[in-house]
């Protein structure tokens, strides 16, 4: 993979997370999980190009991200949907979805990511913010919850992209 400017995407970011979706990925050599994701965004925070994160308290993932300072999202073709597919699935506390999946860990100097993958962004955490009922205007978003199991806002500042 060769580094590139975030400016440089292949395509679209809303459509790269939105319809192509995305692995969330923290952790070091030792211990790491992932996670399919098909919500967040990319734009401008703080001076900073930033991404924008969002995982439910519920994901093994979410200890991951909360303990470490640097995540990646890895985009891949889509002749990997049933890798995203089975990510998003199944939980990292119960398989290893690497091994399942049969992709390849790499692990850059801050966050580990896939080889696999068409484009990495590498990231570092700037900012997290839990999301409240009380913080919703319209309130018929909280029919993508059930309970009160909101999403944590991760907003990491894009560090690194690698494109294959």
């Amino acid at each position: 993979m060769r580094e590139i400017s975030v400016t440089n995407l292949p395509k679209s970011p809303i459509e790269m997370i939105g319809k192509d979706w995305m692995l969330i990925t923290s952790g070091d050599k030792q211990n790491y999980n992932t996670m399919t994701a098909s919500w967040g965004g990319v734009g401008v925070l703080w001076n900073k190009n930033v991404v924008f994160a969002f995982v439910r308290p519920s994901r093994h993932t979410f200890s991951f991200l909360n303990s470490n300072e640097y995540f990646s999202l890895s985009f891949f073709d889509e002749k990997y949907r049933d890798v995203l597919s089975y990510c998003g699935k199944y939980s990292g506390r119960d398989v290893d979805k690497a091994k399942e999946c049969n992709i390849t860990a790499q692990f850059d100097e801050n966050a580990p990511y896939f080889d696999e993958a068409d484009t990495v962004i590498i990231c570092k955490k700037l900012y997290i913010q839990d999301m409240t009922e009380d913080c919703f205007i319209d309130k018929a978003l909280l029919s993508n919850y059930n309970g009160d199991d909101y999403h944590r806002v991760f907003i990491g500042e894009i560090v690194k992209v690698l494109k294959k």
